[in-house]
C-alpha cells in the first residue's frame, strides 16, 4: 500500500508543484479579466456595482472624442514605433553581421537600454527634450540661439517624442532578434550566390532578408503588444499631455477608472485594449502552432 501511495505521489508531484501557480494565475489574471468584462456591462462608478446595464458603456466610449484621440495617437505611436524599430534593427544587425571590429562593444551599447524600465526611459527623455534644460537649451548655449525643439510641449508633435523614447528603448531588442536570425542562415547559400556573381546587396535583398520573415513577424507581434499596453513610458514622459494630446488607450483607461471614478467606463476601454492585444497574439500563436506541426 505504501509503495502504491509513493508511486502515486511521485507521479502527482509535478502537478502539485505547479498547482499553486496555476490557481493564482487562474484567479488573479483570468478571473480579473472576467470581472473587468462584467464591470464593463454595469453602471459602476467609484465602487463596483453588479446590476447588468447592457452595452451602454461601449456606446458612450465610441461617442467620446477623447477615446478617438487616444486611438489615433496609438496608431501614430504604434506605427512609428514598430516601423522605425524594425528598420533600425535590421540595418544595424546587418552591419554587425559583417564581423566588424568592436562588435561586442556596439552590441552592449545598443542592448543597454533594454536593461532600463520605461519609467527611467521616460524620465530621462523628459529631461533631454525639455526646452528649458535639455537639447534646446544646450544648443542655444553653444551659440545657435534661434534653435527650437519644443516638441514636448507642442500638442501636435508631443506624440512623436513618445516614438523617439520608445524606439531608443526597444530597438536594441529588435537588433538582437535580427542578429540571431542572420547568424542562423546557412553560409553555404550565401557562398553559392557569391560564386554565381551576385553582389552583396543583391544577396541580402533576394536571399537573406526574405529568409528573415519569421523574425519580422515575431518582432512585429512583440512590438505591437508593447505599443498597445504602453502606459509607464507615456506617464513618465508626457503624463498624457499637453492636455490629452498624447493620450493612448492605456492612459485613457487609467484616467477614467482611477481619477474620474468611472469604473465601468474604464473597464469598457480595458476590454477593447484586450481585444487589440488578442488580435495580435492569436495570429502569432496560430503561426507558431502551424510551423511546429509542419516541423
Amino acid at each position: 500500500m505504501n509503495k502504491k501511495f509513493g508511486d502515486y505521489l511521485e507521479a502527482a508531484m509535478p502537478k502539485i508543484v505547479v498547482a499553486p501557480t496555476f490557481i493564482v494565475a487562474l484567479v488573479f489574471i483570468y478571473g480579473y479579466i472576467l470581472w473587468t468584462a462584467w464591470l464593463s456591462l454595469t453602471n459602476s462608478r467609484m465602487l463596483p456595482r453588479y446590476d447588468f446595464a447592457g452595452f451602454i458603456q461601449y456606446e458612450k466610449l465610441f461617442t467620446n472624442d477623447r477615446w478617438w484621440v487616444a486611438c489615433k495617437n496609438l496608431l501614430i505611436y504604434g506605427g512609428g514605433f514598430i516601423f522605425i524599430c524594425l528598420a533600425i534593427g535590421l540595418f544595424i544587425a546587418i552591419l554587425l553581421d559583417q564581423n566588424i571590429r568592436a562588435e561586442g562593444v556596439l552590441r552592449t551599447i545598443y542592448l543597454y537600454p533594454m536593461a532600463l524600465s520605461f519609467i527611467v526611459t521616460g524620465t530621462a527623455w523628459k529631461w533631454i527634450l525639455n526646452p528649458g534644460l535639455g537639447l534646446e537649451r544646450v544648443v542655444q548655449d553653444l551659440g545657435w540661439t534661434s534653435f527650437k525643439f519644443g516638441w514636448l510641449v507642442d500638442p501636435d508633435m508631443a506624440i512623436y517624442t513618445v516614438v523617439i523614447a520608445g524606439v531608443w528603448q526597444s530597438s536594441g531588442f529588435v537588433i538582437a532578434l535580427f542578429l540571431a536570425g542572420l547568424r542562423g542562415i546557412d553560409d553555404s547559400i550565401i557562398k553559392a550566390a557569391q560564386v554565381d556573381g551576385a553582389s552583396l546587396p543583391t544577396i541580402y535583398m533576394r536571399i537573406v532578408i526574405p529568409s528573415l520573415r519569421p523574425v519580422f513577424f515575431s518582432s512585429f507581434m512583440i512590438l505591437g503588444h508593447i505599443a498597445i499596453k504602453s502606459f509607464d513610458l507615456i506617464m513618465a514622459l508626457t503624463g498624457g499631455g499637453p492636455g490629452f494630446a498624447t493620450d493612448v488607450p492605456a492612459t485613457f483607461m487609467y484616467t477614467f477608472t482611477f481619477t474620474r471614478n468611472r469604473l465601468a467606463f474604464g473597464s469598457a476601454s480595458a476590454m477593447l485594449m484586450l481585444g487589440g492585444v488578442l488580435a495580435i497574439v492569436i495570429p502569432y500563436l496560430y503561426s507558431e502552432l502551424r510551423s511546429s506541426r509542419r516541423g
